[in-house]
């Protein structure tokens, strides 16, 4: 029976891995330096090598993208299962020709963004703007006729799927995190939810729950963490404590 020996298959590489790949050591196969002709020689096959494997513009297209949908995630802290899932919904915009009068920066942003939000570990438009080389509104454009073309099925970003990194990021308890689902859940019930920013609910949850809990921290430590204005704070906090009164038997 036939098996592929090495590395397995990745869609987070243009060419899935399959390729050759020349390491840039400069040495032998037992570890010693190799010779100045053989270096030339060896940078003359990488060239080549390189040039193989990135051998028609939609290759060129692929792997730059890639890269930058690599770049990205490392930045925003997203794991690899959400870089995949990136890599193969620009891999089927690419497919369905749907890059021509787009940048590839906005499709490979647009695609780490529905990737995120697909694994429920979403990020807001304003920290994807802020790795990203293209504006904000081109990235929400984008998002939204990718979906629309690749027909994703994407559900509204829930409040509660960013308390855990916020509470992380902010160095609370486990009681603050469960205190502010507990605020979302009661929001919701009540319909504060509606229409409002997911980030910004969130984060106005994460710092009502800190004060309700005594580990108290400031707007401004949330606002840096949330990548939200610290007004936007104020009146989700609010809300969300109005909200809270009005539950009935609390």
């Amino acid at each position: 029976e036939k098996s592929r020996v090495g590395a397995p298959t990745t869609n987070m590489m243009h060419d899935k891995g399959l390729s050759t790949n020349i390491g840039w050591q400069d040495k032998d196969a037992y570890g010693n330096a190799l010779s100045s002709r053989q270096r030339e020689k060896m940078q003359r096959l990488r060239t080549w090598n390189e040039r193989f494997r990135t051998r028609d513009s939609k290759e060129r297209n692929l792997k730059q993208a890639l890269g930058e949908i690599d770049r990205m995630a490392s930045a925003l802290g997203l794991p690899e299962n959400v870089r995949e899932t990136a890599s193969v919904i620009y891999r089927r915009a690419l497919e369905e020709n749907l890059l021509p009068g787009r940048s590839i920066e906005g499709v490979a942003t647009a695609a780490l963004y529905a990737a995120a939000r697909k694994a429920g570990t979403p990020r807001s438009l304003d920290e994807l703007t802020k790795v990203s080389r293209v504006e904000k509104d081109e990235i929400a454009r984008t998002y939204r006729y990718v979906v629309r073309e690749l027909n994703l099925e994407i559900k509204p970003a829930d409040p509660e799927s960013y308390v855990p990194r916020f509470v992380s990021d902010l160095g609370l308890s486990e009681e603050v995190q469960r205190r502010a689902r507990q605020l979302l859940q009661n929001a919701k019930e009540q319909g504060v939810h509606s229409g409002k920013s997911p980030v910004g609910l969130a984060a106005a949850a994460v710092y009502a729950s800190s004060l309700l809990t005594n580990e108290k921290v400031t707007q401004s430590q949330v606002s840096e963490v949330a990548n939200i204005s610290e007004v936007t704070i104020r009146n989700r906090y609010h809300e969300l404590l109005e909200a809270e009164e009005n539950v009935p038997g609390l």
